[in-house]
């Protein structure tokens, strides 16, 4: 299928070739016939992306401030390698279309196939041919609503949202402050709930265009008009002053939020809608006791993954209007003729020529309402092919790669592109533009949208599994199954019964061909230090990871659905402390701190009498290095500084060194490539693998039940100790 795509790098625009997407549980897969074009939102993407990187870092000052934060803890490298990656990728745009609904996916009421919806969402509802849509951004489209005006359904929410942020009545009065598509959008709703309508704008032809729509009276934002369009608000209001000011333009004039106090009465509104700076004066805001508010893109629900991707309603009774319910007013108002968006479209562009039409809209040619339309009978392939199948070569290893998100983009898919001894055959990944962009950049032959298709294909023997943590199971059981040889990402498992079932198709199978991204056991310092320590006897291990608050988006937060944050994470560290003291932990304890499950102390006692500690700490100041790692033992002391260092105290002696931080990501994949090639046993030994995980598991279990883990007794003996020890 073909999308258009921005490579946020470089700047350019292009309509692209990629695969469709597969249909998934929770949504739809929806053949696009309209999508409209938010000329502010995207053409600010569009701009931004043509930049420089300091104009982009000027344009953005918060994703400046993450980098500044990941430099610390992780290293200028490795943040240099992932933000490069990030820039250096298709991204789509768009996020509000209207089509037909080609398949319904598992667990989904409501549709079904040849079904008009229109559709929302910026990851969602793009400018492709098809697209997968959640169904909390999916609403039927009713008979009397026309599929072209529908396309600006998504569009239209952000100013019902803002209609209702602000609690305007029927035969009250407003001012909406710049008159483009969101603004041309909100005069029609405020028309239709029987609002007197005035407009600002700094184009003529704009006010003209709301006056047409039934605004009052609508003025160029100048001096010379400022009299006049304030004789005329007195007029209307018995010079009172409007109720509410809308503010839809995206300004950084600093007298904005002064000339809208002007315009409003005593106890009047300001909702603001678009990115725009406010200084708002004391004195003008304190003499009306002014109100300001902000009004959150299409309404309740935006931005919360569990609404949105996971499809958890907020009960009508708590949420009247989410922003799902938003979307179901406006095509509603659309079918009854109540809202008519046909006087907005200034031009429907075919899809094939939508990167010119961006170029004519840079430069200002084009009106505000653009809407892209689609071929009735847009091909649909979930692959796409660009060689041949890849025949088997001698000590060479076919690869297939399933996810190819940020980190193995940065930090996995690199180091295998320049390996000498793999064929990077095959990349699955949920979007069509994520396979386009690997491989452009790694040299995939192919790359689809359907995981089946890698673990079905003849021409590889070997797969990764770089997928979100739920998956990763029941993907390394297929592979395993399939024959391959199986490269997970961490975590192995989410649960003991996932890691039951995985162990029990290795029996059946036959097939112990696995390998998990335990990378820092590889990492080259780390080894290093542990070959001039030379311990006896028992060790004091303590481990302390700051990892730090996340962004409330982040889906490391899903713990319902990708398990806790410590279980995707915690397995590396416990790995280090068993590949450094050679053995298993046999004894699990560990104290969450308050209610945050994932900040935690976890210790671990090994049959040598070693013990070792863990402090996954979620909080902290980000600025402190992530990981620091002390070991004590009769015959000294060595001290490890997140990869950056190392110093080792031993027979009187002092030995230090620092390094480049090195994770050890590129001798792990070399490590696995080789044993692949010829059929050497797996780097690290599968019980060493599957005993970390039932460790991290225990972790999380241990803090739940305020209780120690026995690791050395099965599941349903632990069972009966702990309701012994409850008992006693």
């Amino acid at each position: 299928m073909k999308q258009i795509a921005q490579n946020y790098k470089s700047g350019e625009l292009r309509l692209v070739d990629v695969p469709a997407p597969r249909c998934r549980p929770g949504g739809v897969l929806v053949r696009t016939a309209f999508s409209a074009v938010s000329t502010g939102t995207e053409m600010m993407k569009f701009t931004e992306g043509r930049l420089s990187l300091l104009g982009k870092a000027r344009a953005r000052p918060d994703q400046v401030a993450k980098v500044a934060r990941s430099v610390r803890q992780q290293g200028l490298l490795a943040t240099y390698q992932k933000v490069m990656n990030r820039l250096d990728s298709y991204t789509p745009l768009g996020y509000s279309l209207s089509g037909t609904v080609v398949e319904v996916g598992e667990g989904v009421g409501g549709f079904s196939v040849g079904q008009r919806v229109c559709c929302g969402g910026n990851q969602y509802a793009t400018h492709a041919e098809y697209n997968w849509v959640p169904v909390n951004l999916c609403v039927p489209l009713p008979d009397g609503a026309a599929l072209d005006q529908a396309a600006f359904t998504t569009i239209a929410s952000i100013a019902l949202q803002a209609m209702r942020q602000s609690e305007i009545r029927f035969g009250e009065t407003a001012c909406v402050v710049g008159l483009g598509l969101i603004g041309q959008i909100m005069v029609r709703l405020l028309r239709s709930a029987g609002v007197v309508v005035t407009g600002l704008d700094r184009l003529e032809p704009r006010c003209r265009q709301a006056e047409a729509a039934g605004a009052a009276v609508c003025a160029v934002a100048s001096d010379d008009g400022a009299a006049g369009f304030r004789a005329r608000i007195d007029q209307l209001t018995a010079d009172n002053g409007v109720d509410c000011v809308f503010i839809t333009a995206g300004s950084e004039d600093p007298d904005l939020a002064s000339r809208s106090a002007a315009l409003l009465r005593d106890r009047g509104r300001i909702v603001d809608i678009g990115k725009c700076t406010l200084n708002l004066p004391w004195n003008e805001f304190y003499d009306k006791e002014l109100d300001v508010r902000f009004s959150r893109s299409y309404g309740p629900g935006r931005y919360d993954p569990l609404y949105e991707e996971g499809g958890i309603d907020y009960p009508i009774g708590h949420v009247r209007w989410t922003e799902k319910r938003n979307m179901e007013a406006i095509v509603a108002l659309l079918a009854d003729g109540r809202l008519d968006f046909s006087s907005l479209i200034s031009e429907m562009v075919p899809l094939e020529q939508a990167t010119a039409a961006f170029e004519r809209m840079s430069r200002g040619e084009v009106g505000l309402g653009m809407v892209f339309a689609y071929p009735d009978a847009a091909p649909r392939t979930m692959q796409m092919v660009y060689r041949p199948a890849v025949a088997l070569r001698s000590g060479r290893v076919r690869l297939g790669v399933i996810g190819a998100g940020n980190y193995a983009s940065s930090m996995l898919l690199p180091q295998l592109a320049n390996n000498a001894r793999v064929d990077l055959v095959e990349v699955s990944t949920n979007t069509g533009l994520s396979g386009a962009t690997a491989v452009r950049k790694f040299g995939f032959a192919r790359a689809s949208t359907d995981a089946a298709a890698v673990l079905e294909a003849g021409d590889i023997d070997a797969v990764l599994i770089a997928t979100r943590h739920a998956s990763h199971a029941g993907l390394a059981a297929q592979a395993l199954r399939a024959g391959k040889a199986v490269f997970v990402e961490k975590p192995l498992a989410i649960d003991a019964d996932e890691l039951g079932e995985l162990e029990q198709v290795i029996r059946e199978s036959g097939n112990d061909r696995l390998m998990v991204g335990f990378n820092r056991r590889f990492s080259p310092l780390l080894q290093g230090m542990r070959a001039v320590f030379a311990p006896a006897g028992p060790q004091t291990l303590q481990y302390r990871v700051i990892a730090g608050p996340l962004e409330k988006s982040s889906w490391y937060l899903q713990s319902g659905s990708e398990g806790s944050r410590f279980v995707g994470e915690g397995g590396h560290f416990i790995d280090v402390l068993s590949w450094w003291l050679g053995a298993e932990p046999v004894r699990v304890s560990a104290r969450a701190a308050g209610k945050d499950v994932d900040n935690l102390i976890a210790t671990f006692d090994f049959a040598d009498g070693s013990v070792a500690s863990l402090s996954y700490l979620t909080g902290g100041d980000p600025r402190v290095p992530k990981e620091a790692l002390e070991i004590s033992a009769s015959t000294g002391f060595a001290a490890f500084d997140n990869f950056a260092g190392f110093e080792v105290w031993h027979a009187g002696q002092r030995t230090a060194k620092k390094a480049r931080l090195d994770k050890g990501q590129r001798p792990m994949l070399d490590a696995f490539v080789a044993a692949v090639a010829s059929g050497a046993a797996m780097p690290i030994a599968l019980d060493s693998l599957l005993a970390t995980t039932r460790a991290t598991l225990a972790v999380q279990e241990s803090a739940a039940a305020g209780m120690p883990v026995d690791l050395t007794i099965g599941a349903a003996e632990q069972g009966v100790a702990r309701a012994a020890t409850a008992l006693r």
